[in-house]
């Protein structure tokens, strides 16, 4: 069990460490670490605390924002999409799970985009401004979910069959 929980873990915090590298905008592992946390931490505690954590720690080095709390707030919800996922991880599902995401993420960011950066008149037309806007945004975010899920999940997968304590089975809190 200690094996599986570092391995995890260990998984989160490095896909956070990779938003400190170049990279094309909003095309990061920040939906595939909440769902992968959500999907395989079998405490539900700690599929928050972890992921959170590494969210945290690669913000304070990359900066904070006025929307923090629609990323965060987003962030909380695909981990909660993540638990729809235990014990049915396929690659149906898991797509799935990365569009929801990504399209969930888009409207919360994006409102508060809307309600913090005077950018946009406080009405339903600028409201639709700032997803019109926010469009490019959730291409590439749709686009580097779908690749980092596929590549966490796929390779966590690989783990399990071929590290015999990574499969067994875990009890759930």
């Amino acid at each position: 069990m200690r094996a599986k929980l570092f391995t995890i873990s260990a998984i989160i915090f490095a896909l956070a460490m990779f938003r400190l590298l170049p990279h094309l905008p909003n095309i990061s592992p920040v939906a595939a670490m909440a769902l992968f946390g959500g999907a395989y931490f079998a405490d539900k505690r700690m599929a928050f605390i972890v992921p959170f954590l590494a969210l945290l720690l690669s913000d304070l080095i990359l900066g904070l924002h006025d929307t923090m709390i629609f990323v965060y707030a987003g962030f909380a919800l695909t981990v909660a999409i993540g638990f729809l996922l235990k014990d049915r991880v396929t690659a149906t599902n898991t797509a799935f799970a990365a569009v929801a995401s990504s399209l969930l993420f888009f409207l919360l960011t994006n409102l508060g985009a809307w309600m913090t950066s005077g950018l946009y008149a406080k009405s339903a037309a600028g409201l639709m401004q700032a997803y019109v806007a926010g469009i490019p945004f959730l291409q590439n975010s749709l686009l580097g979910n779908l690749v980092f899920v596929a590549v966490i999940f796929g390779g966590y997968h690989l783990l399990q069959k071929n590290v015999a304590v990574l499969s067994e089975p875990t009890l759930k809190k």
